[in-house]
């Protein structure tokens, strides 16, 4: 049968529920009981009489016989019918009427607990009422990628396993929130729409606001507000939600996605590089119950100290790249005999960049990549005794950066000549260089105390999880196509 052929089968079997007097749609459930509350506690709600609801998944009749099985969000149980000699009561279905039912509709079903005859647990009921009426069936099978990103609420209830990941992500970030309260971080929602935005190299989405009649940027982070915070009297802040990166999309890359940052008051990356250690091990924990993970090839243990390496003195180890005089030709050489495509625009601190990580592809972790160059960290303070590198460091697991985070710049001075060459770079052609912000810069001259940031996005549940971007969000972001 096609679907259409099921659809018009169902919408008879409606209209004959209607006629009946029966709301297919009804506003209130009257369930007490959860299902695992009923298969878990046998032994106590035995001889009880409940009132369970869930979303049919299998039927079965045989004669005056019908066996249903329901499931809710906390699991599945039998329903056991049989024809009653009663009067069907108002609104209800009894086991003659099953004919009426189909596999994903939704009902409500009242009776005493007990097993059956071969040992199932199950509810034992005369009449069952009809919470909602399914028109389109659910498939046995949902395997086609594209088919299930589109429709979700079907791939979860095919693949219960999808929704036990989201179940896990948020686990993951609860256990991040659960674990900045415990250590004196207070949680500030920060705008999502911004006149000028930075905080990293992205290229952003643009909107306009009717009401003010102006274009507005989407956040491609949350730096620059949460240290506004900290110029503002704050001491530990932190904002968990989306940004927006209008970028391609691949395995660690989603222009829409959810992401973490944090900054604290005096404090530097020595103690954010201690404190956001035992922050990745703490989430990993309570997320999957582990440190240990096999992902992407690589076999990783979190538990252990985890060790610290120069930038610099990995990309000279590696490649023999010199990063504070880089030569050109030499990095274009590199990415091409690695398969990398060079685009003659690409600035030199990009190309820089993508030799760092072919390095990163390949290192299991996990270890601190610490002191990037200050050319590629516009918003880092510089080590005093190096000052051609920054106070910056990353969490490198399973070949992946798993965060960011620095000293912060506090010198307005600084940071309004960093601004400068940033925006000379945007001006020039490159897009995700970051823009002036003079009001962050005023906010400076003002006074922001000495602070270290930290970062990570929703990327460190992906890859822990060991699945691609859109098979960790609920709805991933598709092209629009109408059926």
């Amino acid at each position: 049968m096609l679907l259409e052929d099921y659809r018009n089968e169902r919408l008879k079997k409606l209209e004959e529920l209607k006629a009946r007097g029966i709301d297919p749609y009804p506003a209130k459930s009257h369930r007490n009981t959860k299902i695992s509350d009923v298969v878990n506690h046998f032994d106590e709600k035995q001889g009880q009489e409940v009132t369970i609801a869930g979303r049919i998944v299998a039927i079965r009749s045989f004669g005056k016989l019908v066996f249903i099985k329901l499931r809710d969000y906390f699991g599945e149980v039998q329903i056991f019918m049989k024809a009653s000699s009663e009067e069907t009561p108002e609104g209800m279905l009894g086991a003659k009427d099953i004919r009426l039912l189909d596999i994903g509709d939704f009902i409500e079903a009242t009776g005493k607990v007990d097993k059956s005859q071969t040992g199932e647990i199950s509810v034992f009921a005369d009449f069952v009422r009809l919470l909602t009426k399914t028109l389109r069936p659910l498939p046995e099978k949902f395997t086609n990628k594209e088919e299930r990103y589109r429709r979700r609420y079907v791939d979860m209830n095919v693949n219960p396993e999808v929704r036990e990941r989201l179940v896990r992500r948020s686990k993951f970030w609860q256990a991040t929130r659960d674990f900045m309260n415990a250590h004196g971080f207070i949680e500030v929602n920060i705008p999502v729409l911004e006149h000028t935005t930075g905080g990293a190299d992205a290229t952003p989405f643009t909107t306009h606001m009717n009401a003010l009649d102006e274009d507005f940027y989407l956040r491609i982070s949350h730096e620059l507000p949460l240290k506004r915070l900290l110029g503002g009297g704050f001491e530990k802040v932190y904002d968990i939600g989306p940004r927006f990166r209008n970028e391609g999309v691949d395995d660690e890359h989603l222009p829409e996605h959810i992401a973490f940052e944090s900054y604290a008051a005096y404090e530097d990356y020595e103690d954010g590089m201690k404190l956001y250690e035992e922050m990745i091990k703490y989430v990993a924990k309570e997320t999957w119950g582990t440190l240990k993970f096999s992902v992407g090839g690589f076999e990783i243990d979190l538990d252990c100290e985890w060790p610290r390496i120069r930038y610099a003195d990995l990309l000279h180890d590696k490649y023999g790249v010199d990063v504070f005089n880089p030569d050109r030709e030499q990095l274009v050489k590199i990415l091409k005999e690695n398969g990398v495509e060079v685009d003659e625009k690409t600035t030199t601190n990009h190309l820089i960049d993508n030799v760092w990580k072919l390095i990163r592809k390949t290192s299991a972790g996990p270890y601190w990549l610490i002191e990037e160059p200050l050319s590629l960290s516009p918003l880092a303070k510089t080590v005093p005794e190096r000052p051609l590198v920054t106070q910056r460091f990353h969490p490198i697991i399973a070949g992946t950066e798993m965060g960011n985070g620095y000293s912060e710049l506090n010198d307005p001075l600084d940071q309004l000549e960093r601004f400068n060459e940033q925006q000379a770079a945007r001006d020039a052609g490159d897009d995700e260089a970051q823009m002036l912000d003079t009001d962050f810069v005023e906010m400076l001259e003002y006074g922001m105390p000495p602070a270290c940031g930290w970062g990570n996005s929703e990327r460190n549940f992906w890859l822990l999880e060991g699945v691609p971007g859109r098979e960790a969000v609920p709805f991933p972001t598709m092209k629009a196509k109408e059926d």
